[in-house]
Order: C-alpha cells, then sequence, then structure tokens
C-alpha cells in the first residue's frame, strides 16, 4: 500500500505520508497526554490482525450483504476531513482516503468481506467468487455476476475489465498500485501497451483473454496465488470502457458501488447520494443505509476533535473519515468514559520512516547518524502518546506475520529519544562539516510540521543546517516519487497491501522499480535485495518467510535507506447518533460500509 496519507492495511495498501493523522500537539507524559487505564492497543492486539486472508466461492460472494443488526435506513452522514481526496480514478487510489471513499462509489473483480471480529475473506465483487485457478496458479478465470451496472445504467463485462486493466499501463495513470500489471507484463510493463487501450490495441490473449461478455482470464509466467487479493485493491476498481474520460476521470468517475457524486466543490466538499443502479443482490461487502455522505474538506484535526467531543447538531451524524483523534486532546477523549465509547481503534499497518535520497545523501555512516539523532518518542508523542503509535525497531509493521519485536538494530528500545552523542561521532569519522545543508521535505498538514519541528531541531543539534521545504498534502507523493526531487530527506510511511511482506519490500525497496512516480523513494538499488525479492517471490510462504526477513535485515542494516521512526496505531471519534461503528482491520480506519443512523 502506498503511502499514508495512507496506503493501506491487510487488505489495503497504504503508505504513510501526507498525513490522515495529523500531529498537532505534544504531551509530557507516555501516554499522549491521557491518564488512568492504559487501554492503547498492544502488538498483542497487532498479531491478533495477522489472521490468514480466506478466499471465498460463489455462495460467499453472492448478495446481499449480511444485515449489521440494528441498522435503519435514511439520513445524511457528515464527513470530515482535513483537505480533498487525493483521487477518485480508481487506477491512480493507493493512498488511505481515496482507498476509504472507493468502498462507496467503486467496485472491483473483488472485495474483502470482513466478518464482526474482524476476519477477512476474498470474495467475488463484481465476479462470481474469488477466482478460479488452474495450471498451478498460472491462469486465474473470473466469471462475471449479472446484473452489475454502472451509475448509468450500463451493464459491466469483460471488456469493462480488460480496459480497466489495460488503462492502467498508459501514461494517463501515474499514481496507482502496479502489481498486476507488472505480474502480466515485467517491470517495465508499460512497453508493452503504452498507450494503453486508447489507440485501439490490446494485451494479446497470451496475457489477458475475454473469450466472452461474462469471462475475464489472466495469464502469468509464474504461480500468482495473491491475485485476488491484489484485485481487490480499489486500486483495480473498475471503470467502464464506455465512461473513460481519461485525466477527466479523477474529478467526475461514474460509480458502480451503492453511492454517486452528486455535487463536488473541489477543496472544499462533496456530496454523496444513493446509486439507483445499484442492486444490493450482486454485492456481498457493502450497505446502502444512509441516504448519502456529506463531506466537508476544510475541517482542521483539532476542528474534528472538538465538534466530535462536544456531540452537538451535525456532530452528532459526524464521522472522522481517515483522520485521528487530536493529540493536543487525546487526554479529554481518553479520561471522559463516554466520549471513549465513541472511539474506535486499532494498530494500522503502517511504518513511519524519514526517508533518505540515496542519489543526495550516499554515505551510509551520514544515514546511520541521522536515524540515531532521530527522537523517536517525542515523533510517537507528537501522534497520540501510545493511542499514536510505538517506537519501530525496523521497517516491517507488527500486522505483518512472523512480526519480530525484538528487532531493534539502532537501539532505539533502549534509546527512544535517540543518541546524538553516537550520532555526532558517525559525522565525524565521515568528515561531515558543522552546518552542512540539509533539505528536508514535509507535508503542509498538522502532522507534517508538527514532525518537522522535531526533525529540524534533532538534526540541528547535531550539526546540520536543515532547510524545510513545505509540500502541498495533496501532491506531496507525487513531488517525492519524482526520481530527479531535490530533497535529502522526507518523513514517508508505508503499510502492507496484504498480510505479506512482499507488498513491502517489493514496491518500497526493489532496485527494478526505481522510476518517476514509483514508490521505490530512496531509490535504493541493490544487488543482493533484488535478487532476495526474486527468490522469496518463488517460493512457498514458511520459505519465503525467511527470505523475506534476510532481505529487511540487509535493507535495515547494510544500506539503510529509511530510518525506522515508528508504528502507528489509530483512534478515531465518531458522533452519537452514528450506528454499526467498528475498526475495520481491512482499512485500518471506521468500517465505511456498515453505518446508519440510529435515528435517521
Amino acid at each position: 500500500m502506498k503511502p499514508i496519507r495512507t496506503r493501506t492495511a491487510r487488505a489495503i495498501a497504504v503508505a504513510i505520508v501526507a498525513g490522515s493523522l495529523a500531529l498537532t500537539g505534544c504531551s509530557s507524559d507516555n501516554g499522549g497526554g491521557s491518564k488512568g487505564k492504559d487501554e492503547s492497543k498492544s502488538q498483542k492486539d497487532a498479531a491478533e490482525q495477522q489472521d490468514p486472508v480466506a478466499y471465498g466461492d460463489a455462495a460467499a460472494s453472492s448478495g446481499p450483504a449480511k444485515e449489521v443488526t440494528g441498522a435503519k435506513s435514511g439520513g445524511f452522514i457528515n464527513v470530515y476531513m482535513q483537505s480533498d481526496l487525493t483521487h477518485m480514478d480508481p487506477g491512480q487510489i493507493y493512498v488511505s482516503d481515496a482507498g476509504q471513499f472507493s468502498n462507496l462509489i467503486h467496485r472491483g473483480l473483488t472485495n474483502f468481506q470482513e466478518d464482526k471480529d474482524g476476519n477477512l475473506t476474498v470474495v467475488g465483487d463484481i465476479a462470481t467468487d474469488s477466482g478460479q485457478s488452474s495450471e498451478g496458479g498460472k491462469v486465474w478465470t473470473y466469471k462475471l455476476k449479472d446484473g452489475v451496472k454502472d451509475e448509468d445504467g450500463n451493464e459491466i463485462t469483460s471488456a469493462d475489465v480488460r480496459h480497466t486493466i489495460e488503462r492502467l499501463y498508459s501514461k494517463v495513470i501515474f499514481d496507482g498500485p502496479t502489481f498486476v500489471q507488472s505480474w502480466l507484463s515485467g517491470n517495465d510493463y508499460r512497453k508493452a501497451l503504452p498507450d494503453g487501450p486508447y489507440k485501439g490495441k490490446h494485451l494479446p490473449d497470451s496475457v489477458l483473454e475475454t473469450p466472452d461478455d461474462k469471462t475475464v482470464v489472466f495469464k502469468f509466467n509464474q504461480p500468482r496465488p495473491d491475485l485476488p487479493q491484489a484485485l481487490a485493491m480499489a486500486g483495480y476498481s473498475i471503470v467502464p470502457e464506455k465512461q473513460d474520460t481519461k485525466e477527466k476521470y479523477d474529478k467526475a468517475p461514474k460509480a458502480l458501488g451503492p453511492y454517486k457524486i452528486a455535487e463536488y466543490k473541489p477543496g472544499k466538499s462533496m456530496k454523496l447520494v444513493k446509486n439507483d443502479q445499484w442492486d444490493p443482490k450482486t454485492d456481498a461487502v457493502r450497505h446502502q443505509y444512509v441516504d448519502g455522505f456529506n463531506f466537508t474538506n476544510t475541517v482542521s484535526q483539532a476542528s474534528q476533535t472538538k465538534r466530535l467531543v462536544a456531540d452537538q447538531g451535525e456532530a452528532k451524524n459526524a464521522i472522522q473519515f481517515t483522520d485521528s483523534v487530536d493529540p493536543a486532546q487525546m487526554s479529554d477523549v481518553i479520561s471522559n468514559p463516554e466520549t471513549k465509547k465513541r472511539t474506535i481503534q486499532g494498530y494500522q499497518p503502517y511504518v513511519w520512516q524519514l526517508t533518505f535520497n540515496l542519489d543526495r545523501v550516499k554515505d551510509k555512516k551520514v544515514r546511520d547518524a541521522i536515524t540515531y539523532a532521530i527522537p523517536n518518542q517525542s515523533m510517537v508523542q507528537a501522534d497520540g502518546g501510545r493511542y499514536g503509535g510505538e517506537v519501530a525497531g525496523g521497517l516491517l509493521a507488527p500486522t505483518l506475520p512472523g512480526f519480530d519485536g525484538t528487532y531493534d538494530p539502532f537501539g532505539k528500545l533502549k534509546k527512544p529519544n535517540g543518541d546524538p552523542e553516537k550520532a555526532k561521532a558517525l559525522l565525524k569519522e565521515a568528515g561531515v562539516k558543522e552546518g552542512t545543508k540539509l533539505t528536508y521535505a514535509y507535508s503542509n498538514t498538522p502532522r507534517g510540521q508538527a514532525q518537522q519541528v522535531i526533525i529540524k531541531d534533532a538534526l540541528e543539534k547535531i550539526g546540520f543546517d536543515v532547510q524545510a521545504k513545505e509540500i502541498d498534502r495533496a501532491s506531496f507523493y507525487e513531488q517525492v516519487g519524482k526520481l530527479d526531487n531535490p530533497y535529502d530527506i522526507y518523513m514517508t510511511g508505508w503499510g502492507q497491501d496484504w498480510p505479506s511482506p512482499s507488498t513491502v519490500i517489493t514496491p518500497v525497496y526493489d532496485g527494478e522499480l526505481v522510476a518517476d512516480g514509483a514508490s521505490n523513494y530512496s531509490h535504493i538499488n541493490d544487488k543482493q535485495v533484488n535478487d532476495l525479492i526474486k527468490k522469496a517471490l518463488t517460493q512457498e510462504p514458511e520459505e519465503a518467510a525467511k527470505t523475506w526477513e534476510q532481505a529487511h535485515h540487509r535493507i535495515v542494516e547494510e544500506i539503510n535507506p529509511a530510518a525506522p521512526v515508528y508504528y502507528s496505531k489509530q483512534i478515531q471519534l465518531y458522533g452519537s447518533n452514528i450506528g454499526g461503528a467498528r475498526y475495520s482491520n481491512e482499512s485500518s480506519y471506521i468500517n465505511i460500509t456498515d453505518l446508519y443512523l440510529k435515528q435517521p
């Protein structure tokens, strides 16, 4: 998953940079300012989120979705956000805010169905099941359900699925996941269809076949057992061929899901209403309880928290979408039992890291020095204390199977606020002079701004002249994703797309994926790491786990392209009239598809 603003958990890929959990305040105690019993989520809770994802059959994939106990119909939910969505075109969606939004209006071949205990099953969404594999997992066949239509009443066919995949090869799409394309056509997949489907060319049937209107066949050169999970990502949701407006689609997509866009004022607001072409009989995941959602994209994290704590007027019908409780108000939320009842909590799949641009920060001693200097615990405190995260030892999150909580090569568990003396000694060995300039890019969110203050102070104390450069939240990843970017360091984050280290190490640290717009933000290109990735991708899970661990250790200890900072947790507020609220392991936010109003 891409960055945070977040790329997703488990099912969702999320990376963590542009700031969906904003930091606006620090607290002096280790509890993020909260008092009383510590009920924050632990790594034990994270381990409970590691359960394997099941693949559902046709019965599990048929609608309607299981009813939410006590659910009522009617009314509008108010959605609080700090800024606009990063994208609405499915092919561009790889961060968490847009992924959360996607489940309201988009549909894909598959999706994640989550039970009340957080267990995940991949089911057919517009497909009849999670997929039928053959030839040892090299070939996957999908049959489409009857009655799936877009908001204008056009029935979805295999041609629309083909179009959805092929448009990802074009330059129109630059910011979404690349798993399926690279599996079909290699890491330089764009060369296979440089104009996508827009000039009448298509991928050969030997790669992607649509023998009839209801059948789609994916053909790979090696087994791809994770395909059903990849296709469940928001980035592979369907774009109907007749509706595709290329670049313009990002501002006016056509809905297949239970809601559609009725009004959109960029940077300000958006109104979703019921999509009358959505048939619940075809959907095993979503509900359509409320009449719609009113998004306000100008409410700061602090204001969101204040309104929801007060729980007056429209706030009773409101939710935080992908933002979290304001750290400065955490005590007010946690210490009040009635307010605390209106929170959802979970361990997110994200790891915040200070990424080095290896084209500019070439000396490993310098990278190590900066890593030792980072006051990790101060960063956690600024994001909510124990309710916001925990100091990180490595680059793989506690939500991943096989997580090693003792792994800590930079001694952060013993010295959580850094080791500036060791940092200075390393800089001296490297011959770095006092006052050397270091350019730090950060997102203009409360979280990004708070991180900037902490990082700048820590690095100036060891002798750097830090040049802080602010980037707009909506374009942060686009800017640091440019190979020729002018920044030395930048805070990023990543969460697995599904429960496998392959969805972290491959997109972020594979040297063969160094490119403009790719997620290898450090530009690491190490032959040994690349070879270990290739090896792991061909192994059975048990053997692969050892290879991923080997790759992880080499990345962190011998190269250090990104300093681990902290593992992220989630705590969100909702109004007293919101029903069906719970933490979603799939999205790592409030479960958007089950919500209703207690009193419509």
